[in-house]
C-alpha cells in the first residue's frame, strides 16, 4: 500500500461577496486511515496557488470501509476577509486567534443578570454583564 493521496475538487464556486473560493474536496487515501488537515491544506493551496494560512478545511467524513474522505474547503483572498467572515471556533482550530478562558459561573451570572432586567435596558445590561464576565 502506498502513501499517495489523490485530491479531487468539485462544486467549485468563486464567492466574491465573502472574498473566497469554496469547494467540496474528495480525498482518496488507500492504505491510510485519513489525511491530516494541515497536509491537505498545503496540497490544496499549491493546487490553487494560494496561501496555506488562508485555506480552511472542515467537515471531513471518511466513507465506510476507508480509503476515501469528503469535506469542505474555503480559500480566502486575504487575511482581513478571513477574520471578518470565518467563525471564531474555526479560527481557534487553525491557530489564528486564541480562545478566551472564562469560567462557567461567570457566564451563568451574566446570563441571569440579563434575564432580570426587562425593556430597552435589557440589551445594555446583558452587554455590561458579558463584559464583566470577560474581565474575570
Amino acid at each position: 500500500m502506498s502513501d499517495a493521496v489523490i485530491i479531487k475538487t468539485r462544486k467549485f464556486k468563486r464567492n466574491p461577496l465573502l472574498a473566497r473560493k469554496q469547494m467540496i474536496v474528495d480525498v482518496i487515501h488507500p492504505g491510510r486511515a485519513n489525511v491530516a488537515k494541515t497536509e491537505l491544506g498545503d496540497l490544496i493551496a499549491n493546487m490553487y496557488k494560494a496561501d496555506a494560512k488562508l485555506t480552511i478545511l472542515f467537515g471531513f467524513r471518511t466513507k465506510f470501509g476507508g480509503g476515501k474522505s469528503t469535506g469542505f474547503c474555503l480559500i480566502y483572498d486575504n487575511e482581513e476577509s478571513m477574520i471578518k467572515f470565518e467563525p471564531k471556533h474555526r479560527m481557534i482550530r487553525i491557530g489564528v486567534t486564541e480562545k478566551k478562558e472564562k469560567s462557567r459561573k461567570a457566564i451563568k451570572e451574566a446570563k441571569n443578570k440579563g434575564l432580570k432586567i426587562r425593556g430597552t435596558g435589557a440589551s445594555i445590561a446583558k452587554h455590561k454583564a458579558k463584559r464583566a464576565a470577560m474581565s474575570e
